[in-house]
């Protein structure tokens, strides 16, 4: 699958109370995450839920109907495990599962707000290159940021194709203890295009 092609794709358009999201979903790559997270929005499971933890310059995250980020279940009924691949990576605007550890994916999401990777952290992979690490990867963090860190952590299930300035400006809330905005932003409903 080319993440770059969004022609024939299944999208998603998260509507808050700050603006609407598009993205485009990698039901080849990460077909359970996709799954779980259609089936969730369909049903109206995220409809009205907060983006509890919002940490600028990082990611954004929602998803848990207790709005404590302990919260939420799949649709499975149970943790479900991670889908990983090298085709999908934690750049700026990746849609991402949340999660407590290996496999434990339940009904948490975020939205990878980085615009920038540290110059360090590009020298660390740049030193894995002879190990095979590929170089449009490190060029594509350097082009567009992300969380280089979060890769093969957290299964990279969409990526974002509409509404940068929306993902900007709720990361640009004020925030209060754990991250959590002062005033809620609220997911709306999700809309799922096949």
């Amino acid at each position: 699958m080319n993440v770059n092609d969004t022609n024939g794709s299944i999208k998603a358009v998260i509507k808050t109370n700050m603006g609407d999201m598009e993205f485009i979903l990698f039901r080849e790559i990460a077909p359970k995450a996709v799954e779980n997270f259609t089936k969730h929005a369909k049903s109206g499971y995220y409809d009205g839920l907060i983006f509890h933890r919002v940490i600028k310059d990082f990611m954004i995250q929602g998803g848990d109907p207790t709005g404590t980020g302990y919260g939420g279940e799949s649709i499975f009924g149970e943790s479900f495990e991670d889908e990983f691949s090298v085709e999908a990576r934690n750049y700026y605007g990746a849609l991402s599962m949340a999660n407590s550890g290996p496999n434990t994916n339940g009904s948490q999401f975020f939205i990878v707000q980085a615009s920038e990777v540290s110059d360090s952290l590009l020298k660390q992979m740049e030193q894995l290159k002879d190990r095979g690490f590929p170089e449009e990867v490190i060029d594509t963090y350097r082009s567009v940021g992300g969380t280089p860190w979060l890769d093969f952590h957290h299964t990279v299930f969409g990526r974002l194709i509409n509404g940068s300035d929306v993902l900007n400006s709720i990361a640009s809330v004020k925030c209060g203890l754990n991250d959590k905005p002062v005033q809620d932003v609220v997911i709306n409903g999700i809309e799922v295009i096949e």
